[in-house]
């Protein structure tokens, strides 16, 4: 199936099927921010694991690896669904964000151990890395998705820029979030997720 997808030959009832897949993933993924925005902490901020003792960490760090392959398959379904056109820095730009939510996935899986580290410890330097590497080529891939879903006008009205808003929201306003406090770092990323939720809800209603 994702070989299809990335192809551009699937039918329309799979580019819907991925389509509410990413939607309900974005949805369930804004709803994890919130929900970590606001819950009573257990723990101090100085745990890698705040606001979560060691058990919810690792639940729901498991949760946001389920999680990205749904907005990984929305990502999939956007050549197919017409969105890019035919440039090919489109494709390329789309597969290097599919590329960054693979290591961010891996990523997640990753944090599962580091629960009990010290915030700024050597432990977590090279996991830091990688959330970084992987928001960065996700931004960037999107960003170039973006563009060539712009400039090929396949999707009308709003949805034509949705590609490209979700990799500019990675460096703005995500990226400086990511440095402040940790409720505005959760809902940056709450955020991008409702976007995701945008870009299945398209992708659910084409033909």
């Amino acid at each position: 199936m994702v070989t299809e997808l990335a192809t551009g030959s699937p039918s329309v009832s799979r580019i819907r099927l991925y389509g509410r897949i990413c939607l309900w993933a974005g949805i369930l993924g804004a709803a994890s921010g919130i929900y970590l925005a606001v819950v009573p902490p257990v723990v101090g901020p100085e745990r890698f694991s705040y606001p979560l003792d060691t058990t919810g960490h690792q639940v729901i760090q498991a949760w946001f690896a389920v999680q990205h392959v749904g907005l990984i398959l929305g990502l999939l379904a956007l050549p197919a669904g017409g969105a890019l056109g035919s440039a090919r820095y489109g494709r390329l730009g789309l597969y290097v964000a599919v590329a960054g939510l693979v290591v961010l996935t891996g990523a997640e899986v990753w944090a599962i151990t580091a629960a009990e580290a010290e915030m700024g410890s050597a432990q977590l330097a090279p996991l830091d890395t990688a959330y970084g590497i992987a928001s960065t080529m996700a931004g960037v891939g999107l960003v170039a998705a973006g563009i060539a879903a712009v400039r090929s006008g396949r999707w009308q009205g709003w949805a034509r820029y949705l590609p490209l808003a979700l990799g500019i929201y990675v460096f703005v306003p995500m990226f400086p979030a990511m440095f402040g406090p940790f409720v505005a770092a959760r809902l940056a990323i709450t955020g991008w997720m409702l976007l995701f939720a945008a870009l299945g809800w398209v992708l659910a209603r084409h033909d």
